[in-house]
């Protein structure tokens, strides 16, 4: 029985077999809808071709046959516009893999679009902190990198998206200095045209910033109010008065450029939500990040996550757009057999990048122009920054105070690799792949 994984193996499979007969056809949209289901869109000056029919009645037939309940039957199998590339527009999609001209388009339930990669941003270093699964200490990674950054006399913005469970600024904000306003707030008062009531009260100055500054916006203001009612809105899609409509990850967008205009950071750091899902997409592939730090403890869920994320790139002909900004970072590294587990996470971590990833390199060939690493290269982006596991950073609520008696020395110890590293990418050295 035909399942949603063999949706595209078996178009592949038709088509592949049918390439005589798609030379008579042009460039094919084949549109995977909201329930999975498939069919051909062709351009309409094919209607009349004898001899295209001919080869449409043959794909058509054969589709249905292979597809079972996600194609249609041969009758509905085929639909025609007169502008069949204005069908993509808008909406994710990408090459079938092997075939040239047959583009397929993904209707989907939500504006994730994990495919579309925009090009990293003008303007301030943006760096993205993710992690397949939550509690692998990613806030206080980008805490303790903030903290760095504003001691060498950076000035820092700090964006908390992980919505669903904030609470980054506990870590870098004292409660009397938290700002009226959060993310939540504009995101909603922007359907209503009313952002600009809550724009100049959604960022604090942490009390932490000595040279430089750390400004924080937080997830939510210091009264969250109604958070969980705007949580619900926050995803929407706004349509203006011209009729258009801005998915709510183009909102964002606009709010990051607002906020790096009004307050002029040399960097950003964004902490993004945990898992495949709305606002991780967001924030890896749509605001434009020079840099994805992904922390990863070693386990089955951490690798089965990143390689069903890694595939989905390098299927949707992405791989090459987003691989460069890339770096692992090895969280919560033990004292105890520490170097095993180091070792161990090193090459699991190869194993993912360089299956999904990296180039493939023929045997006894040089890697020459590819983009690919050998396990023990330090400069690759499969190879961990470490962060030792430390019982005085593990709980994300100290922080604030710990901060105030840190050990520059000891944040060293920890967090060097990560530090040095975000730093590097401050400075505009995190290019170091490409």
């Amino acid at each position: 029985m035909s399942t949603f994984d063999q949706i595209l193996p078996a178009l592949s499979e038709v088509l592949h077999a049918q390439a005589e007969n798609l030379k008579r056809l042009g460039p094919i949209v084949v549109n995977r809808d909201l329930n999975g289901r498939v069919r051909l869109v062709i351009d309409e000056s094919v209607r009349d071709g004898a001899e295209a029919r001919v080869a449409l009645d043959a794909i058509a037939e054969a589709l249905a046959e292979r597809l079972g309940p996600h194609g249609f039957p041969v009758d509905r199998m085929v639909l025609f516009e007169s502008d069949v590339p204005a069908l993509a527009q808008g909406a994710p999609h990408f090459q079938l893999e092997g075939i040239d001209g047959v583009t397929v388009v993904d209707r989907l339930a939500t504006d994730t679009d994990w495919a579309a990669i925009a090009p990293v941003a003008l303007g301030a270093p943006r760096i993205v902190f993710f992690s397949i699964k939550g509690g692998v200490g990613r806030s206080t990674g980008l805490a303790v990198a903030a903290w760095s950054l504003a001691q060498a006399g950076k000035r820092v913005l700090v964006l908390d998206l992980d919505l669903e469970s904030p609470g980054l600024s506990s870590s870098l904000l004292p409660e009397e200095r938290r700002p009226i306003y959060g993310i939540a707030d504009w995101l909603v008062e922007d359907l209503v045209d009313n952002c600009a009531a809550v724009f100049e009260s959604m960022v604090a100055t942490s009390d932490l910033s000595h040279d430089g500054e750390i400004y924080v916006v937080p997830a939510h203001g210091r009264d969250p109010g109604e958070y969980v009612a705007k949580l619900g809105r926050v995803w929407m899609s706004k349509v203006g008065a011209d009729g258009v409509r801005e998915p709510w990850s183009k909102r964002l967008h606009r709010l990051l450029a607002d906020l790096e205009q009004r307050w002029q950071p040399d960097v950003i750091l964004i902490d993004s939500r945990a898992g495949i899902d709305e606002v991780a997409s967001a924030c890896i592939t749509d605001l434009g990040a020079h840099g994805v730090l992904l922390f990863a403890i070693d386990g089955e869920q951490t690798w089965s996550g990143y390689r069903i994320l890694f595939r989905h790139w390098h299927r949707a002909g992405v791989a090459r757009d987003i691989r460069e900004r890339l770096q692992l970072v090895g969280a919560m590294i033990p004292d105890v057999d520490g170097i095993e587990y180091f070792d161990g996470l090193r090459e699991a971590a190869w194993d993912a990048f360089a299956e999904e990833l990296y180039d493939e390199v023929p045997a006894g060939e040089p890697t020459g122009e590819r983009f690919s690493f050998d396990e023990a290269d330090e400069g690759a982006p499969h190879y961990p920054w470490p962060i030792r596991w430390h019982r005085g950073f593990a709980a994300l609520r100290s922080i604030h105070s710990r901060f105030q008696r840190i050990d520059p020395d000891e944040v060293t110890a920890i967090f060097g690799s990560l530090v040095d590293g975000v730093h590097a990418i401050a400075e505009g050295e995190g290019e170091r792949h490409v």
